[in-house]
């Protein structure tokens, strides 16, 4: 949602932009309350909460942000908009080009897509579909992803040479925003994770890291939103951690951190996001590698290299 609302203050959606959010979701709920406070760009309308997602239509312009979604894929390969904006949704994106400029006929699916056999034979060819879909609409010019992920210039390149847009973004609209509440107090803010919940790394390992961490010092915990509550619970009653409800996203909760702050987290998204609007306030995003013995036997070896691959500062460029 946060996405949206840039590539539409970029002037790349058109004057007028209607964003839907899924409703029956606490985050998206939380997003939209506080995008609300700070004031809308002009010509953006944030519709209240739908249970099923809304169709393209005949609108010119229709944006997405989960690409591997089968209902989002579903949707696009029945309707005809005349672009397509694929919009920020993590590490995710970076799969999507590489699938993009890879192999013809690659199905878009996720990095561990799992399932039964008849439901990933489904899924299989409905993703095989939305990839011919999506080589179709780059070489006739209808595709732009807009993505502050630090793309390498050799991706990026073979994206662009498949006709698609590739347009790099540094948050500017939420960077000119006032800044909001209080920070938290602590010196060091440990961003939580989904990798346990999704069982790729040991839930105890994860845990008693956190533990440590507490040992040595006060530290804020923002638990991601997939997270276990019992798991949070255990993380509560830990010496020197306190959780923070912040609900939204790292990147409109934590952008007001002071100078003498900094954040610890494992792979994720808001790690590169974060350096992005932390950078002129001095703030340190540190990115904690996954030690081998707490990948689960569910983490293929090439989902690790993809979450690692933009852990760190030299990733390549952007845009």
């Amino acid at each position: 949602m946060l996405c949206a609302v840039e590539a539409h203050h970029a002037g790349l959606l058109g004057p007028r932009t209607r964003v839907v959010p899924r409703a029956g979701l606490r985050p998206l709920a939380v997003t939209l309350r506080e995008l609300r406070r700070l004031g809308l760009p002009d010509g953006l309308e944030l519709a209240e909460p739908e249970p099923d997602m809304p169709r393209p239509g005949r609108d010119p312009v229709w944006v997405m942000g989960d690409a591997f979604s089968g209902k989002v894929q579903l949707a696009w390969l029945t309707a005809f908009p005349r672009r397509v904006v694929v919009v920020d949704d993590g590490l995710a994106t970076i799969r999507l080009l590489e699938l993009l400029t890879g192999r013809p006929g690659a199905p878009l699916l996720r990095a561990r897509a799992t399932g039964r056999p008849l439901r990933s034979a489904l899924r299989t060819a409905l993703g095989a579909a939305a990839s011919l879909r999506l080589r179709a609409a780059a070489r006739s010019g209808g595709l732009s992803v807009f993505t502050a992920m630090p793309v390498p210039a050799e991706l990026a390149a073979a994206v662009r040479r498949t006709g698609a847009e590739l347009v790099g973004h540094d948050f500017a609209w939420l960077r000119a925003q006032p800044l909001r509440g209080p920070r938290p107090a602590e010196r060091t803010v440990v961003l939580g994770t989904s990798l346990v919940r999704n069982g790729l790394i040991d839930r105890e390992h994860y845990l008693s890291w956190l533990a440590g961490l507490g040992s040595a010092g006060p530290i804020a915990y923002f638990p991601h939103r997939r997270e276990d509550p019992d798991d949070l619970a255990r993380v509560r009653r830990q010496p020197g951690i306190t959780v923070y409800e912040g609900g939204g996203p790292a990147e409109m909760t934590l952008r007001g951190l002071a100078a003498e702050q900094r954040v610890i987290s494992l792979p994720s998204t808001a790690v590169t996001s974060l350096r992005v609007l932390l950078a002129a306030r001095g703030v340190p995003v540190e990115t904690v590698d996954v030690p081998d013995e707490w990948w689960t036997a569910r983490a293929a070896p090439s989902l690790r290299s993809h979450l690692s691959m933009f852990a760190h500062h030299d990733t390549g460029v952007t845009g």
